[in-house]
């Protein structure tokens, strides 16, 4: 029997284990040895995803994907009142250790397997990557990410990293010929104009730019743009066009994802709403104007698919990164439920509860 107090236990587990880009490997030990002792067969692969399997006869498989890493900085761990503080409380280890409660304890016909991936947080993904590129294709996903306890993430923004680098002879600073740090700085001026003026981070369907940095001195300079793409967004004309219009220096193309939107009547969305609504919630469905995991792993596998799990997005990389008990151990009974729906249904039709789930808008 699976407790409260026992799930608890092992997101506090893992609160307590930092885990920043590039150093997940000891939580990917102890969410391993976790899974062991619930009855998974797991290991750490060879790109250092925690990856855990139940087995349960014939029937679908379902990949439910987290992701084992956080931002930098460290954030003490502490419970106040109902409140669980930790860097990763909210992004992701509250979603990830949701997951492994629920796949283990969840009435389900198939195949289960639960990924606690690497390097989320960074711009190359490169655990999701791994997984796409070496395992089976399941035939439903869930990604491990905080949407709130009920409501539902169909679709994420994509990304295009872009880094401008440009060198010019060395020169008086009163000669009028342009000095390399400002044709970086013209470079953003530029990209800004071709995007032109519907840009933003508060829209799903507009482009969102960003300066992240800009350095350099009349002699060399580089600069990183990054923008958050909507579907269907033209990355070549944008890299042509901009490439065009600089006077001088190179433009890389550093890293680009797609951005992602699903069917809200997949069988995943459907059933997730099912679980939602037997914990008397009222489900909302939401996109998000980042970029996850789920961007990744459905650039190949177009499989039914949703991002599910507890939090408060807008608590990431805060300094005060927490995650509401109540939600997280509700969290835990909305995907077992989910589960069940899946795994027990042949056609993958979840039951009534499943209709008319209200939209809830873009969050972040």
């Amino acid at each position: 029997m699976m407790t409260g107090e026992s799930a608890v236990h092992l997101l506090h587990g893992m609160l307590r284990i930092p885990s920043p880009s590039g150093y997940e490997a000891e939580l990917a030990d102890y969410v391993v040895g976790a899974m062991r002792r619930l009855g998974y067969t797991a290991h750490v692969d060879q790109a250092g995803n925690a990856v855990g399997e139940i087995v349960r006869g014939p029937g679908p498989t379902v990949m439910l994907v987290g992701h084992l890493d956080t931002v930098p900085g460290d954030l003490p761990v502490r419970v106040d009142g109902d409140r669980l503080y930790g860097r990763g409380a909210v992004d992701a280890k509250g979603p990830l250790a949701a997951m492994i409660r629920a796949a283990a304890g969840a009435e389900f016909h198939g195949t289960l397997v639960v990924v606690g991936a690497v390097g989320e947080e960074t711009s190359m993904s490169p655990g999701a990557r791994h997984l796409r590129a070496t395992r089976p294709q399941p035939d439903m996903l869930i990604v491990g990410e905080p949407s709130g306890w009920d409501s539902v993430v169909l679709g994420y923004k994509g990304k295009l990293d872009l880094r401008f680098r440009v060198e010019r002879a060395a020169t008086h600073d009163t000669n009028p010929a342009p000095k390399a740090a400002e044709l970086a700085a013209s470079a953003w001026s530029l990209l800004l104009e071709i995007l032109g003026p519907d840009v933003g981070h508060d829209g799903f369907d507009t482009p969102g730019p960003t300066l992240v940095s800009i350095r350099g001195d009349g002699v060399s300079a580089e600069a990183d743009f990054s923008i958050r793409l909507p579907p269907g967004f033209d990355v070549p004309s944008l890299v042509t066009t901009l490439r065009a219009c600089l006077p001088d220096g190179t433009l890389q193309l550093v890293n680009s994802v797609p951005a992602c939107r699903v069917d809200r009547r997949n069988p995943v969305v459907r059933a997730l709403v099912v679980g939602i609504r037997a914990q008397d919630g009222r489900p909302r469905m939401k996109v998000k104007t980042g970029t996850s995991d789920m961007n990744t792993l459905t650039e190949v596998w177009r499989v039914p698919a949703a991002t599910y799990g507890p939090g408060d997005g807008r608590l990431c990389h805060a300094g005060d990164e927490h995650i509401l008990v109540p939600d997280y151990l509700r969290s835990i009974d909305v995907l077992t439920r989910a589960l069940h729906e899946l795994g027990c249904h042949p056609a993958h039709r979840p039951s009534p509860l499943a209709e008319a789930a209200p939209h809830g808008g873009v969050s972040w």
